[in-house]
Order: structure tokens, then C-alpha cells, then sequence
């Protein structure tokens, strides 16, 4: 083994490259760590009593506890056992959960030096998010505390950190996608079902999550507004939409080209018969996604409750 070979050896933390392994083979995609940060988005807004939405409509203290419910939620999901002096035990190693809405924010305190963290920001706006591992050693971290004896990675640190995910996609907010006076007139409405066949009118071709139902209808059978019966899938059909499920209807959305809603999402869709071949069936017939240029369909085609082997496969 050559000279340069025992150094690179030498400063390779096992720990943390174990740690890393274990949540690369629990979550190889990023999808479960997504999910989390989406739900912990979703459940500091508080949509369905709240109405809100975004970050900047929350309170300081409520951003301060974001930290804790990204923290609970990641052990819930991966069900991480607690760790003695830190938040998890990975692998027989404990690794503090550290969260900041700003890249490089995190707040280190003394318990947590010298240990590994789990450092973890996003951007709902732009629908992104960041999870590594640093160990937060004298090196790579500030010298200055604070007045309760927290520091913060230094410029060293950051480069150090150990990157599971950079700059993923998050599962979207369609209300911070759409432009503000679509999502005012979204909201203006004092009625919970007609606020939805806005929302799903206007967020034609964008997946809507099942919390952006519950944030813009302000009810708590939010989920039956969007259903057929009355609801949203009713009142829109005869304006040529479906709305899908990704629970039922997710090879549908593939079929028709649009991006494929997962369980907890849906999507409308504005569709036409399909005449070359291209498209979804649905209900024994063959449609596409409706063109700028293409009529209205006054009669959409009535989805099934659940997918079957013969609307997958067409005929």
C-alpha cells in the first residue's frame, strides 16, 4: 500500500460512511425522505384549519419547531431507535437530526460536537431538498458560540458534508406553483367545493396533493368534494376534466402522458377522443390529453374506481 493510500484511509470516518449506507439501503430513491419533509411542510401549515400554505404566513416559533416535527417524523417513518445523548441510534452510532430553511444554517449544540448530524434544508417554493451527514468536528466547525454555547459548521464543514441528496424533488405545493392571482382567485370563493373546482381547473396537468385539497376546501371531508357525486370529478367532467387518482388511476396518467400522481395525489386532466391510437382507455374507449387548440369535451369519460388489467393494458 502506498504512502498516499494510508492517508486517504486514515481520515475516512467508518462511522458516518456506515450510517450513510444504512439510509441509502432504507430509502435508495430519496421518495420516504421526501415524504417526510412534505408532510412536516404540510403539517406546520396547518391548511386545513389555517388556509395557509407557504412559509412566510407562519409564526417564528412555529419555524422554530420545524426542526422537532422533522425530527419525530423521520423517526416515525424509519422507525430509528432513540439514541442515548442524541436523536437516533443508525447502526449502533448516534446521529443528531439538524434542520435549517437556509443551506449552512444549522444550529450545532455542545452535545452534538465531535458526533455526526444529519443535516437536512429545503425550498418549497422551488420544490427541493437537501439531506447529508457531517461530523461535526473541531475542524469543520466555527469557533464562536453563541450565548447558549451553539456554533455552526464552518466553510471546511460544509464541504465536508456528506451529500445522501442534493437538491431533490420535492413532492410540489401546486399553490406555490401557480401564479398568486390564480391562487387568490382559488381562494376567494366562501364556498369549500367551488375553491376545489377552481383548484383543479387551474392546476390542470400539475399533481395536487391530497393536503392542497384539505388547505383550499377548509372542510373535513375535504377528500369526498373531489370525488364523483357532486363533487369536483362530477362538476368538471362536463368541462372535458378528469381528475385522477394516483391510488386508482396512476397508469391512466402515464397513458395519457401527464405526470403520475402517487397515492396520497391527483391530477386533472383535460381530455379528447384519441383517433391515433395514442392515450388512455377509459371506460372502453380511447382518449388523449386535450390541446390548446382542441374543443371542449362536454361529457369526460367516467373513471373507474379502481385500475384493471384491461384499462392498463387497452385494448
Amino acid at each position: 500500500m502506498s504512502n498516499h493510500e494510508e492517508v486517504v484511509m486514515s481520515v475516512v470516518d467508518l462511522p458516518l460512511e456506515t450510517v450513510a449506507e444504512e439510509l441509502l439501503r432504507l430509502d435508495p430513491d430519496g421518495s420516504r425522505w421526501g415524504s417526510v419533509i412534505r408532510h412536516t411542510f404540510d403539517m406546520i401549515y396547518n391548511g386545513q384549519e389555517t388556509g395557509r400554505y407557504k412559509w412566510d404566513e407562519l409564526m417564528k416559533t412555529e419555524k422554530t419547531h420545524f426542526g422537532s416535527l422533522f425530527e419525530i417524523n423521520a423517526q416515525r417513518e424509519f422507525s430509528f431507535e432513540g439514541g442515548a445523548k442524541l436523536d437516533f441510534f443508525i447502526e449502533g452510532y448516534e446521529v443528531d437530526a439538524k434542520w435549517s430553511q437556509s443551506m449552512g444554517g444549522w444550529m450545532l449544540p455542545p452535545e452534538v460536537f465531535d458526533q455526526i448530524a444529519l443535516v437536512g434544508t429545503a425550498d418549497d417554493a422551488a420544490s427541493r431538498w437537501s439531506v447529508g451527514l457531517v461530523r461535526v468536528s473541531e475542524m469543520n466547525r466555527r469557533e464562536k458560540t453563541n450565548r447558549d454555547q451553539k456554533s455552526q459548521l464552518s466553510p471546511a464543514g460544509r464541504a465536508a458534508i456528506k451529500w445522501l441528496w442534493r437538491d431533490a424533488q420535492l413532492p410540489p405545493n401546486v399553490l406555490l406553483q401557480l401564479p398568486e392571482d390564480v391562487v387568490a382567485h382559488i381562494l376567494d370563493s366562501t364556498k369549500g367545493t367551488q375553491r376545489l373546482h377552481r383548484l383543479f381547473r387551474a392546476a390542470e396537468g400539475r399533481i395536487v396533493h391530497r393536503t392542497t385539497v384539505a388547505t383550499v376546501a377548509r372542510q373535513l371531508d375535504a377528500q369526498k368534494r373531489v370525488r364523483g357525486n357532486g363533487g369536483s370529478r362530477s362538476v368538471l367532467a362536463s368541462e372535458g376534466i378528469v381528475i385522477l387518482s394516483g391510488k386508482y388511476h396512476a397508469h391512466i396518467a402515464k397513458a395519457l402522458g401527464v405526470p403520475v400522481p402517487s397515492a396520497m395525489e391527483y391530477i386533472s386532466v383535460r381530455v379528447v377522443p384519441s383517433n391515433d391510437g395514442s392515450g388512455a382507455v377509459i371506460a372502453g374507449e380511447r382518449w388523449r390529453r386535450a390541446r390548446a387548440d382542441d374543443e371542449v369535451v362536454r361529457d369526460a369519460p367516467q373513471l373507474p374506481e379502481r385500475g384493471t388489467v384491461e384499462e392498463l393494458e387497452g385494448p
